[in-house]
């Protein structure tokens, strides 16, 4: 008796367990080469398997890491299909690199639950898909980065008072119309304000929605100088993002989407980078402000 009931805590504790998912999956390591030739066998490796490749991100100031971003046509379609939205933020899929031939990429499963929330329903088909031809074009080994229950994610916060995905002050602008708020993050992008990089966009402007990946490479306020504190061993945790939804502009605020990416930290470490999402944030104000001009 006593062993049967050993045997179902077991089993319940797996259970629970199965139902934990870490935001990274390791992938198969690369041959020794220099980053940029590791990027180009990633995206061709990518491209084989049907993803449009986006962009690259080589943080300025995180030695040895990069990432590059693709988009999948039928998840593009399911977040179209969801209609207007900020379902947009999950438009780009990350893939991370590491100069020794460590390759990475965010768990679809996971960060999708996060970022279409009560629509990943809908799209679960294309995540299933996204998922797939990660594993057959890269390889698929353990997952990494902490783990949350999946049940969670749909409205995770770190802890308790603490932003979710939908807080208010992850909106950084508002304008007339989408169209002038995409013109406005446009130019600014294109200014590089801020010591800023435009890394990828998606538009979809018949549901008057865009998502923008940003680098921020600013020696005082950019990601280096916060990533380099609390570990840079995830590489597809970027680039962050910018999105305009409607009329209105929005930056998932730091201590959700820096809690989202390195979900097992504890809180001494997100102490010590306590002024990045204020930095972050502001930054994000900088390139949604339409009156904007010069670096």
């Amino acid at each position: 008796m006593l062993k049967k009931l050993f045997l179902g805590a077991a089993l319940v504790c797996a259970a629970q367990l199965s139902l934990a998912l870490s935001p990274y999956t390791h992938a198969n390591k690369l041959p020794a080469a220099d980053l940029p030739t590791q990027l180009a066998q990633v995206e061709k490796k990518l491209q084989a398997e049907g993803f449009t490749v986006l962009g690259q991100h080589t943080p300025k100031a995180i030695a040895g890491r990069a990432s590059i971003i693709v988009s999948d046509p039928a998840l593009l379609a399911a977040i179209r299909a969801s209609g207007p939205g900020s379902g947009i933020v999950a438009a780009g899929i990350r893939v991370g690199i590491s100069s020794d031939g460590s390759v990475s990429y965010m768990n679809p499963d996971y960060w999708y639950r996060a970022y279409l929330r009560g629509k990943f329903a809908g799209a679960q088909d294309a995540v299933k898909s996204v998922q797939q031809r990660l594993v057959k074009a890269l390889g698929e080994g353990t997952g990494f980065g902490g783990d949350v229950p999946q049940e969670q994610l749909t409205d995770y916060r770190y802890m308790f008072g603490m932003e979710r995905f939908d807080s208010a002050n992850s909106e950084v602008g508002s304008y007339a119309t989408f169209d002038d708020a995409l013109k406005a993050v446009q130019g600014n992008l294109a200014q590089a304000l801020g010591d800023t990089r435009k890394v990828y966009e998606v538009l979809m402007p018949a549901q008057k929605m865009a998502v923008f990946g940003v680098a921020m490479n600013s020696a005082s306020d950019g990601e280096g100088w916060w990533v380099n504190k609390i570990g840079t061993d995830f590489p597809a945790a970027l680039p962050y993002e910018l999105f305009i939804v409607d009329n209105k502009v929005y930056a998932l605020y730091a201590r959700y989407r820096i809690a989202l990416a390195w979900p097992a930290l504890g809180m001494g470490q997100f102490m010590t980078i306590i002024n990045a999402p204020e930095a972050i944030r502001n930054t994000m104000v900088r390139l949604a402000t339409a009156s904007a001009s010069g670096k």
